[in-house]
C-alpha cells in the first residue's frame, strides 16, 4: 500500500469499532475504551491499545483480532502497541457501549459500586451474590422482583 493510498485514521477507526471484545462480544474493543489510539508512522500503522487490567486472558486474543480486521482491509505494515500507563478504566466505556451492556442483560458499572436497577426489568430490587462472575471484570447479582441473575461490570 502505498503511502499516498493509506486510509485515513477515521477509516481505521471505523473499522476497529467493528472488532467485538471477545469475553462481551456485544461491544466493540472501541466502546470498551481499550484502542486508545491510532496514527501513521510514515507506512506504518500504529494501534495503541490498554488492557482492562495486566491480567486479562482475552488480551492476545483481541490484538490477533485488532490484526485480522487491518489486514483483511489491506494494512500491510501493522504495529500493536500495548499501553498500561494511564491504566485502563470503566470511565473509558462509552455511553454507547454502556447502552448495549445494558440492553444484553450485563449492569454497566455504576459510581456508586453495584447496580442500581436489573438491566432485564428494570427494578431497583437488587442483591450481590457474588464479587465474582463469569469473567473477572463482573460480579454476579440477582434481581429480587423478576428473580434473574444478571452480571454486573466492575467499576475500575
Amino acid at each position: 500500500m502505498s503511502t499516498a493510498a493509506l486510509p485515513s485514521t477515521d477509516e481505521v477507526w471505523t473499522w476497529l469499532d467493528q472488532v467485538p471484545d471477545p469475553e462481551i462480544p456485544v461491544i466493540s474493543v472501541v466502546d470498551l475504551g481499550i484502542v486508545r489510539g491510532v496514527e501513521w508512522q510514515d507506512d506504518t500503522l500504529v494501534v495503541h491499545v490498554t488492557p482492562t487490567y495486566s491480567g486479562c486472558p482475552a488480551t492476545t486474543l483481541i490484538n490477533i483480532e485488532i490484526e485480522k480486521a487491518l489486514r483483511d482491509r489491506g494494512i500491510e505494515k501493522l504495529r500493536i502497541e500495548r499501553r498500561i500507563s494511564p491504566a485502563w478504566t470503566t470511565d473509558w466505556l462509552s455511553e454507547r457501549g454502556r447502552q448495549k451492556l445494558e440492553d444484553y442483560g450485563i449492569a454497566p458499572p455504576q459510581a456508586a459500586g453495584g447496580p442500581d436497577h436489573c438491566p432485564r426489568c428494570g427494578s431497583k430490587n437488587v442483591e450481590k451474590v457474588s464479587q465474582f462472575g463469569s469473567t473477572p471484570c463482573k460480579a454476579q447479582w440477582r434481581c429480587k422482583d423478576c428473580l434473574e441473575p444478571f452480571d454486573y461490570f466492575k467499576c475500575i
